[in-house]
This record gives structure tokens, C-alpha cells and sequence, in this order.
């Protein structure tokens, strides 16, 4: 199974979940989301996979979020802005199959590594 992480490296949490991955003998695709943003489609696809809605996902002591009133916004208009201004979109965020987690605290990608019930 392939592991993706979405990764920003100056974030301790992300760097916490990506060794926490390590410790564990997988060596993830890194997207260093900030240098290759997600697309609408993608980030819509992670949403669902992490069944949450844009707001979400969002870093909202970002100043981008103040700057758009991105909490004015309906889904699509924030699905918008994240696209726009990817250091809105909290990380990290891991994707293992058809699962996915905020790794917030990093251990949550622990919830990956085990079998889905």
C-alpha cells in the first residue's frame, strides 16, 4: 500500500508524523504541498477521504484567513481559497489507501497502520 504524506518540513508535527512513519518501516511519497500545491480535485479528494468539509482543514491563525475573510466563505468558496493559498491547508495530512488523517497529534498516523474495521 502506498503512503502519502503532504508535508510542510519547518512544521515539528509534520516532521513527527514522517518519522513516526519511518519508525515503522515505510518510506512515504512526500508532497511538500507548500512547492507542489494540491488541485481542486485532489483537495476535494482528500477531503472526502478524510470526511470533513474545507473549513475543516484550514490553519485559521494563518493570515491568509483573515486577509480572504476565508470563514465568510461557503465550501466552495474556501475550497478555493485553499487551492489559492496552500499554507491555509493543515498538515500533515497522511493518506494510506482509501484512509486518511490529519496526523495532529503526529500518532494519528498510527490509525493508518492498523487494519480498518
Amino acid at each position: 500500500m502506498t503512503v502519502t504524506i503532504y508535508h510542510n518540513p519547518r512544521c515539528s508535527k509534520s516532521r513527527g508524523a514522517l518519522a513516526l512513519l519511518r519508525e515503522h518501516g515505510i518510506e512515504p511519497v512526500i508532497i511538500e504541498y507548500l512547492k507542489t500545491p494540491p488541485d481542486r480535485e485532489t483537495l476535494a479528494g482528500l477531503l472526502a477521504l478524510l470526511g470533513c468539509r474545507p473549513h475543516d482543514v484550514m490553519r485559521r491563525k494563518e493570515a491568509a484567513y483573515r486577509e480572504h475573510a476565508v470563514a465568510r466563505l461557503d465550501d466552495d468558496g474556501q475550497l478555493t481559497a485553499i487551492v489559492e493559498n496552500p499554507i491555509l491547508l493543515e498538515r500533515p495530512i497522511v493518506v494510506a489507501g482509501s484512509r486518511a488523517v490529519i496526523a495532529r497529534p503526529p500518532e494519528r498516523v498510527l490509525d493508518l497502520l492498523e487494519p480498518s474495521t
